[in-house]
């Protein structure tokens, strides 16, 4: 699964730790989300999605290999 994080942190200003510090996970969490070598929870997808403001689906996004 592909996501968009990196993008939108960039965007709002944040730093990864600041990110982090919102979601209340570590920064090599965010870190590791961004490179797609850690896929969130659900509620944390979801916590991401409305720090950003954004629906689910505007940040995360499957790849035609997620589909075999």
């Amino acid at each position: 699964m592909k996501n968009k994080i990196s993008e939108y942190r960039k965007k709002r200003g944040y730093s990864q730790d600041k990110l982090a510090e919102k979601l209340g996970v570590s920064r090599q969490t965010v870190i590791s989300i961004e490179k797609g070598k850690y896929n969130p929870s659900l509620p944390l997808a979801l916590i991401i999605a409305e720090i950003f403001e954004l629906k689910i689906e505007d940040i995360f996004f499957l790849e035609e290999s997620d589909y075999k």
